[in-house]
């Protein structure tokens, strides 16, 4: 039967530890185990089993140095599928060790390459080698944020073609797609904010801590300027839906007054009287339609002099984007 907690244990030049765990049971022997081998991060592991979304917690065990730890939630697929389902990685560091609970493994692939691993060999601390695996998870941000930007370029193309009423639908799908990625976002900033909190002015000369907060600024950015994208594109929809309402109400406006005088003809030409003008002649039906036609006619000419119908009655071309 295999163990229910597996251990990875990994040493750097900067003298610092790092132990990748994975639990498959929380209510295990070897996990109650671990506890009691370490009882500086017990409140850390009791805190585990019950977090639902992110955590973030700092603090000073000896009232100078700091011990950090939580959860941040991520996903590794680029597409968002199911919004409820997300990757979590639970992590506790002090200087000279980093533990890591559930990380995934194509997340475990990357940090043991070539690249990766030169880079946590540079780290002085564990510190730094957590915003160097914070880094990494941004990566996968950076994939989802690609793809949505790939499809929200898609939705302006088709806005700017045909703007048709099922696009507001892809509209908003892409808006709650850019909230689950900000709601995932959102922790890695409470990290930063943490790490200042705990190491303050230590952090000025850690280059994996500049890399990690550069990182964060620039998908800071991204996010906004695509919410801006979306607001602007809501805008605009709402704007060309307002102007094609206001268009048809004109249009049926004027069509209702052009044709009042058929209106009115058919009405008093439709009673049940006997003595109707020109019901009894045999010019009568053409002579009333011909009244008809030029009241309508003479209806539309003064309309159009007014300059009330513009063009409200031509047809536009098929090449028209409205």
């Amino acid at each position: 039967m295999a163990a229910e907690v597996s251990s990875n244990i990994l040493s750097f030049a900067g003298h610092w530890t790092w132990h990748d765990l994975v639990v498959e049971d929380w209510s295990s022997e070897d996990f109650r185990q671990l506890q009691e081998a370490c009882p500086l991060i017990e409140e850390w592991l009791e805190v585990i089993p019950n977090i639902a979304q992110n955590y973030m917690s700092v603090r000073f065990p000896n009232g100078v140095d700091a011990v950090m730890f939580g959860t941040l939630p991520y996903s590794v697929k680029a597409e968002v599928e199911d919004s409820a389902h997300v990757d979590r990685v639970h992590f506790y560091v002090q200087r000279d060790k980093l533990i890591t609970i559930n990380l995934d493994q194509n997340t475990r692939e990357i940090m043991a390459t070539e690249e990766r691993t030169a880079m946590l060999h540079q780290c002085h601390s564990a510190v730094d080698g957590m915003f160097v695996l914070a880094r990494t998870i941004l990566h996968y941000f950076h994939l989802g944020l690609d793809h949505f930007e790939a499809n929200l370029r898609k939705l302006e193309h088709a806005m700017e073609m045909d703007n048709q009423r099922y696009l507001m639908d892809k509209i908003l799908n892409s808006r709650f797609a850019l909230l689950y990625w900000s709601n995932l976002f959102t922790p890695f900033q409470e990290l930063i904010a943490a790490a200042r909190e705990g190491y303050l002015d230590k952090l000025e000369n850690s280059r994996p801590f500049m890399q990690l907060l550069h990182r964060i600024e620039r998908m800071d950015r991204a996010f906004r300027h695509y919410e801006d994208e979306i607001d602007t594109l809501i805008s605009i929809d709402d704007a060309i839906s307002a102007f094609r309402g206001n268009e048809i109400m004109k249009t049926l406006t004027i069509l209702t007054a052009i044709f009042t005088p058929a209106t009115v003809a058919g009405a008093i030409w439709g009673m049940n009287f006997e003595n109707l003008p020109g019901i009894k002649v045999p010019w009568g039906f053409v002579g009333i339609m011909l009244i008809t036609f030029l009241s309508t006619a003479i209806m539309y000419l003064w309309m159009h002099r007014k300059g009330w119908t513009g063009d409200l009655l031509k047809v536009k071309s098929k090449k028209s984007k409205i």
